[in-house]
């Protein structure tokens, strides 16, 4: 969308006029945060936190999956690459993320056997074709991507394939936004929320952000007049004291999501207490392997020797994504830590807050 357009351009004169409105109810500029690295990255590129900062906010939560990874996670999956009879299968972004003490990239220009895919069933014909070798496949994800790894961790056992099995690192988003709530020690007043992962839970995955924390919070799509007609929703919201999770992207979102993706999901893969960058461990916002599928866990398969894991020093990404400081407010910003030489994950990631922002603002 181009604001110079007639539409736009209206558009964004009723959302700007809205938010001077807000602004001055609540004597200061409304605090928003948008909990997905897509939406990140289309309010970064399209300049829309710059148009609209004299009267909000605008932060970015846990919503990049490669970020939220923890820091011993990241050294379990290095190390586990170690290994000469392992293959680790990974999609790209994870590739960069500094460890403790090294990269994925690193041990694999040391002679690691490290593969890029882009779908999880590729990795499992990779399986297929490499019996001699053991395929682990390092499952990062929010609930978007869950569905297709939990399917073809489904299909590996149908097939009796004995050398493929997953690292599951998946990360469910609603108890991460719990745990935000709950610190109350940074305000929020209200949150854009991710459309690909309302896709598969459904709107009402989401509906104790107004119930019971009387917040508003919007479903999004991800064009630019989507994220701005979510912006203006929540300012109305607020404008008018009003507490409502509501769809906007109900092109593609339904009230209970993707009831098929769920259902595959919940076959093989069970709530876990798992840590997050930044927030340490949130109760059961994450996954594990069921019992029946026990064989194609990587933990289970492999002992892993980890060292004691340590955040980069100086690094901000675990403040970043608890929405607490911008990007470039981190001391390393630009300087010891760019999308070349990345310091912590937020500047590796395609949807990392502090890549877009550097990249765009």
């Amino acid at each position: 969308m181009n604001i110079k357009d007639g539409e736009g351009k209206r558009l964004f004169e009723r959302l700007t006029s809205l938010a001077g409105d807000v602004a001055a109810k609540l004597g200061r500029a409304a605090i928003l945060m948008e909990v997905c690295g897509t939406h990140t990255t289309v309010i970064a590129k399209n300049g829309i936190k710059s148009l609209l900062s004299d009267w909000v906010d605008l932060r970015s939560g846990p919503g990049c999956p490669v970020c939220v990874t923890d820091q011993s996670d990241v050294d379990r999956v290095i190390a586990l690459s170690c290994r000469p009879d392992v293959v680790i299968a990974t999609f790209g972004d994870m590739v960069r993320v500094p460890g403790t003490v090294s990269s994925l990239e690193r041990e694999r220009a040391g002679g690691a056997k490290v593969e890029v895919f882009y779908s999880p069933m590729d990795a499992l014909a990779y399986a297929h074709d490499h019996p001699a070798q053991q395929i682990v496949f390092l499952g990062v994800g929010f609930e978007t991507t869950t569905p297709a790894i939990a399917a073809t961790v489904v299909e590996a056992k149908k097939r009796q394939l004995d050398n493929f099995s997953v690292l599951s690192v998946h990360k469910v988003v609603p108890p991460a936004l719990r745990a935000l709530l709950d610190d109350g020690s940074f305000k929020i007043d209200g949150f854009i929320l991710p459309g690909h992962v309302s896709a598969i839970i459904g709107r009402k995955a989401f509906e104790f952000i107004s119930s019971e924390y009387n917040l508003p919070a919007v479903v999004a799509g991800f064009e630019a007049a989507d994220v701005l007609g979510a912006l203006y929703l929540l300012l109305d919201r607020i404008m008018r004291s009003r507490t409502q999770t509501v769809n906007a992207y109900t092109r593609l979102v339904k009230e209970d999501g993707n009831p098929r993706a769920r259902e595959i999901v919940s076959e093989c893969l069970e709530p876990a207490h798992v840590p997050w960058r930044g927030f340490g461990v949130i109760p059961e916002s994450g996954l594990t392997f069921k019992e029946g599928y026990k064989d194609y866990d990587a933990t289970k398969r492999f002992v892993i020797d980890v060292p004691d894991s340590c955040p980069p020093e100086g690094c901000g990404c675990g403040e970043v994504l608890k929405g607490r400081l911008k990007p470039s407010e981190c001391p390393l910003f630009g300087t010891l830590c760019t999308p070349f030489d990345p310091v912590g994950p937020c500047m590796v990631s395609s949807e990392g807050a502090c890549a877009a922002c550097y990249q765009y603002e």
